[in-house]
């Protein structure tokens, strides 16, 4: 049985790690229902009042796993990578380490997502502002950048960001629906990155 108590000698950084990965085996195993901050806390052998203090509540635990999740296909560049032209820039954005396998928590929080927001308007929010709208916010401040530096020229770059978003990432809905367990190979999805960037730039300097 975990210890409770909050462990020794432990930053808040890797305190926060150790209670989202048992935040992820509790949605996993019970689903966001049952991902309550007691459960989490017994599943990360720690005291409810440990999380509280890293989280502001449920909402709170449920966004930060969505964005560690988010974090962990789609992540902003760095300073180096920023300096490269457009085209690689978007493709080092967008295009997948790891791919979310049937099963997975990333998955588990877009079934969870669908059958909550109904019901818990708040906590849905928050999963789609750190999850689809997070990934449409680094888009737009990459073609901003191209912009500033007259790379790509657009009226609108959130409407931009949005169709860069649809064509290079799949529809969740499929993944979703799949029961045959098979998983998209990491190799055609880099594919589709490449091709959704090229005609996505190519669109762009056609219109313009």
């Amino acid at each position: 049985m975990p210890r409770r108590g909050r462990p020794p000698r432990m930053d808040p950084e890797e305190r926060a790690r150790v209670i989202l990965d048992a935040a992820e085996r509790v949605l996993l195993s019970r689903g966001l229902q049952g991902t309550s901050m007691d459960a989490v806390a017994a599943e990360a052998g720690m005291s409810k009042r440990t999380l509280y203090e890293l989280f502001d509540g449920r909402a709170g635990l449920v966004e930060a796993l969505v964005r560690r999740l988010r974090e962990g296909i789609v992540r902003p560049l760095g300073d180096v990578q920023q300096a490269l032209p457009l085209a690689q820039r978007l493709r080092l954005l967008l295009t997948p380490e790891r791919l979310p396998g049937t099963g997975s928590a990333a998955l588990e929080v877009m079934r969870a997502a669908i059958a909550e927001a109904p019901h818990q308007p708040d906590l849905a929010a928050r999963m789609l502002e750190e999850g689809p709208l997070a990934v449409r916010r680094l888009i737009r401040e990459e073609l901003e950048r191209g912009m500033s530096r007259g790379e790509i020229a657009l009226d609108d770059p959130g409407a931009a960001a949005a169709l860069l978003h649809r064509m290079a990432l799949p529809c969740p809905l499929e993944r979703l629906l799949r029961t045959d367990g098979v998983d998209e190979p990491l190799e055609a999805a880099r594919a589709r990155v490449d091709r959704a960037v090229a005609v996505f730039l190519a669109g762009m300097a056609a219109g313009g």
